[in-house]
């Protein structure tokens, strides 16, 4: 999860990563409900029904265009939200929470029609989804994405 401005060197980090693993890398990329599922699977989690955070979600689809163009055809976006509950698998996720998120309930936000997902509060969880959900075909031609993606699998010794 990038959490500061990038630099040209971070770019250059990137590109080179991209270059060193875009052609080792097949489109397997995750649905919405797909990571709905993997979350209510391995974690404890309280529904949201806040039609506010549901609208945050949407328009982070639709305002974004590289998220817009993963609707379906005609399709438009479908939030679902819950907060992290801090028990079970989800107490090493609040441990290892980031600094400036200390004491605050972790927020995820899914759009099961595109696939997006938001995490506030823990980067950790964030990075877990990336390395979960995979790539499409657009996001592994894009250095950014793939950078990523590679970093995710790293933290998680998946690569």
């Amino acid at each position: 999860m990038l959490m500061k401005p990038a630099t040209p060197e971070m770019v250059r980090e990137w590109k080179k990563i991209h270059k060193q693993y875009k052609d080792r890398l097949k489109p397997n990329r995750k649905s919405g409900q797909e990571i709905v599922d993997y979350l209510l699977e391995k974690y404890s989690l309280t529904p949201i029904s806040d039609s506010k955070a549901k609208q945050v979600i949407s328009l982070n689809v639709l305002e974004n265009e590289p998220l817009r163009e993963k609707l379906p055809e005609g399709a438009e976006p479908n939030p679902v939200a819950f907060y992290l509950d801090n028990e079970g698998e989800g107490k090493n996720i609040y441990q290892n929470q980031d600094e400036m998120y200390r004491g605050s309930k972790i927020f995820i936000g899914v759009d099961l029609s595109s696939g997006y997902y938001l995490v506030e509060g823990s980067s950790m969880l964030w990075d877990e989804l990336c390395a979960f959900q995979e790539l499409d075909s657009k996001d592994i031609e894009n250095y950014f994405c793939v950078a990523q993606y590679i970093s995710c699998l790293k933290r998680f010794n998946k690569l």
